[in-house]
């Protein structure tokens, strides 16, 4: 099981597994060994996660899933697959954890009279610089 934060539990049978060609490092083992781990995780059949918690990790890893609604999580840093394969469990845990730790809501705050006075003096000293660079006598010539 992988504590994910708040009490969630998901089983590492959910998890599915692909091994693939790396491009990284790993010298002629590149070129003859499937190194690249590709983590595969299907959010809609998890029956670790309720409704809501999936519809907030769909939410928030729209990017990473795709129309089937499987979560993709690829690591070939290392040259063995054991080490891509722990470094994508790390990297699952962290992004399920990202996504269902929730937002603070933001205070909205005023703009302090203080900091607009500044602001628009500021903003008139400018346009009078401008203007005094603008100024020319053609006329006169």
């Amino acid at each position: 099981m992988l504590d994910i934060v708040g009490g969630v539990q998901i089983s590492e049978s959910e998890l599915l597994f692909k091994a693939s060609r790396s491009s990284g490092p790993g010298g002629q083992n590149v070129n003859k060994l499937n190194t690249r781990m590709t983590l595969l995780f299907d959010v809609g059949g998890s029956s670790g996660l309720s409704d809501e918690q999936k519809r907030r990790v769909r939410s928030a890893l729209a990017t990473r899933i795709d129309k089937q609604g499987i979560l993709r999580v690829v690591s070939q840093r290392f040259r063995t697959q054991q080490a891509n394969r722990q470094a994508a469990i790390e990297r699952f845990v962290r992004l399920l954890a990202e996504a269902l730790t929730p937002q603070p809501v933001r205070k909205e705050t005023r703009v302090p009279a203080g900091a607009r006075q500044r602001r628009l003096e500021d903003k008139k000293h400018r346009g009078r610089l401008k203007q005094q660079r603008s100024r020319r006598d053609w006329e006169k010539e």
